[in-house]
């Protein structure tokens, strides 16, 4: 790397991880909290968690891009600030607000359709595809199972990831989301640390999916 784009990639990590550290503070105070999630939570592993990802997240974004595409760093780079701060309030309170997922579909659709998203090209009917078709075989089958199988707040993240990482990467990214839940379930499941009727929320694993689909190449 060009120093240049190491001390760029540095700085982002640098701001990532604080960025991880203020979002899970924000999170215990917003949005409004229920009885189930009081707010005030002192810090522990989801602070930690946040913290971290957004380091790794925003240190990776340079990387990915380096310095040519700064386009590509600053809309991506804006998107990462949404999912990490809906990691922070899923973790928090099992909720993704529609102030964090909603913004996302009409910027991210202008900029698949201007041609400049890298990650979509030309390729904009797959990612509108990707758009309507991953949420819609991931929220269907779940509504025999009542309100909150499958959050509408996950259904609003997916629509917003699709069209901003493009069809095939929003596969492969929810498949990555879907692989880590798994495994994490199966770990607690063995520890009995949750019960077969625990909710857990996907959205962390589906952000998770959405980074993965951005940087890994």
């Amino acid at each position: 790397m060009e120093p240049l784009a190491t001390a760029l990639a540095v700085g982002l990590a640098v701001a990532g991880g604080g960025l991880g550290f203020a979002a899970d503070r924000f999170a215990t105070r917003w949005p409004e909290h229920d009885e189930e999630h009081p707010p005030g939570r002192s810090a522990d592993w989801r602070t930690a968690a946040c913290a971290v990802l957004g380091a790794a997240a925003f240190g990776a974004l340079t990387v990915r891009f380096g310095t040519a595409d700064p386009l590509a760093v600053v809309v991506l780079g804006a998107w990462f600030v949404a999912l990490i701060v809906g990691l922070a309030t899923d973790l928090d309170q099992r909720l993704l607000p529609n102030e964090l997922t909603l913004p996302v579909i009409p910027v991210a659709l202008l900029y698949a359709l201007s041609g400049q998203n890298p990650l979509v090209g030309t390729e904009v009917v797959p990612a509108l595809l990707g758009a309507v078709i991953i949420p819609a075989v991931l929220y269907l089958p779940s509504i025999p199972f009542g309100a909150g199988a499958f959050g509408l707040g996950d259904v609003k993240f997916l629509v917003g990831m699709g069209l901003m990482v493009g069809g095939e990467r929003a596969v492969g990214g929810t498949l990555v989301g879907l692989f880590a839940a798994g495994v994490v379930l199966a770990v607690l499941l063995a520890a009995r640390r949750i019960g077969r009727r625990t909710y857990v929320p996907f959205g962390p694993f589906l952000i998770l999916g959405a980074f993965w689909a951005v940087l890994v190449r």
